[in-house]
């Protein structure tokens, strides 16, 4: 087994969920494209449900939860991981608390106390920020009340994932078809030492992906010790700069012992790789509980460095047990097309991540298969218009 560069050998967790996405997968030709009939991709069950304030969060959330079957059988004397979507890095971007573009406080202590009163034994709260450090007043920046959260009934941790954090080593994790970019990636521990994996995001476009929810969300599970810009080759502990040089660009490797790419010769083009290092990830940690906060959002990219970016209230929370299936029901929700090619809204700039996951059997794309439950798509659809559409300031 390789190893990182100045770390002891990696961890590799049970395989139990990964080695099901693999039986239904098969692996691809040049570019480690699967070739799964979509037919066969999973389909599973979505909730919808009409939530107008974050004052009706809980209730609303409960709702859906019970409209899918309920998570008690799920959660219940477990350990729950549960990933936030705080993109952006605060030290380069205000918090601008009139566009509602990162996880709200509300909805973390929300789903905590839903998942406690499931019987959750402990709820890790996971994200990926600067600085790399495991300080509690940290997530407070993000309007999170830390206290109320650690008081909701059950064991709360807060692991900030952007480098070992309170770990001695990485866990290699490999990609079950065998990887899009890259065969496995190194995460930190955070994400297998748990029962049960979460999702809670946000309903928005993104520049490059075009939409980001449930399966985008996981993008942010890399540690920047290893796949930042400033990783160097033995890897930094002490990060400052984001994935781009490694993951959306390919023009910097990851350090020494972190697995090479596959293919060095596909495109460098991030509108190629960022939609399947995306998939790659979602099949090293599949998602058991996704989670789309859709009652206030905002429309046109991921984060306000997006010029023309609008805020939206959809009044809506999407959740399901299959990240893709979620993720397609949003797209309808936000009025796209699950089958849009590149160059069509809203994949202006990318591939589509949700054709690349159906391919690689972790679910299917197509509405028609998908049983939605409480409102009907027609019913929550808001205009998202054609999405990330303008230029990033740096290009102005």
């Amino acid at each position: 087994m390789k190893q990182c560069a100045r770390r002891s050998d990696t961890t590799r967790p049970d395989m139990t969920r990964r080695d099901l996405l693999a039986a239904g997968a098969v692996a691809g030709a040049a570019l480690g494209v699967p070739s799964i009939s979509k037919a066969t991709a999973p389909a599973s069950t979505v909730a919808i449900v009409r939530c107008r304030s974050y004052d009706q969060f809980s209730s609303c959330l409960s709702q859906g939860f019970n409209q899918i079957g309920g998570i008690g059988n799920l959660v219940r004397g477990k350990t729950v991981a549960l990933k936030l979507n705080l993109t952006g890095n605060p030290a380069r971007f205000p918090l601008t608390p009139d566009l509602p573009y990162r996880t709200d406080g509300h909805t973390v202590a929300n789903t905590v106390h839903l998942l406690a009163v499931a019987g959750a034994k402990r709820v890790r709260i996971i994200e990926s920020f600067f600085p790399a450090t495991q300080d509690l007043s940290l997530w407070a920046r993000y309007g999170i009340d830390v206290n109320a959260v650690n008081n909701m009934g059950t064991v709360v941790e807060w692991q900030n994932v952007q480098n070992l954090g309170n770990y001695k080593k990485y866990v290699r994790l490999q990609v079950p078809w065998g990887g899009y970019v890259y065969p496995a990636y190194y995460l930190n521990q955070a994400f297998t030492e748990c029962d049960v994996y979460a999702s809670l995001s946000k309903l928005k476009n993104h520049w490059i992906a075009g939409v980001t929810m449930s399966m985008k969300n996981n993008f942010g599970d890399t540690p920047c010790s290893l796949y930042g810009g400033d990783c160097g080759p033995n890897g930094n502990e002490n990060p400052t700069n984001e994935r781009g040089d490694v993951l959306h660009a390919g023009t910097t490797k990851a350090p020494a012992g972190v697995d090479a790419e596959l293919h060095p010769n596909s495109p460098r083009d991030p509108g190629y790789r960022v939609p399947r290092i995306l998939v790659d990830q979602v099949g090293i940690r599949p998602i058991d509980l996704a989670i789309v906060d859709g009652v206030e959002t905002v429309r046109g990219g991921e984060g306000p460095w997006l010029p023309g970016l609008e805020r939206m209230t959809p009044g809506v929370i999407i959740v399901g047990r299959n990240p893709v299936c979620v993720d397609a029901v949003g797209m309808g929700v936000m009025g796209y097309d699950t089958r849009a090619d590149r160059g069509t809204s809203p994949f202006i700039r990318g591939d589509n991540s949700l054709k690349l996951a159906e391919a690689a059997g972790i679910g299917t794309a197509d509405l028609r298969r998908i049983e939605v439950v409480g409102l009907s798509i027609q019913q929550a659809r808001i205009n998202f218009g054609p999405g990330a559409v303008g230029k990033k300031m740096s290009e102005q």
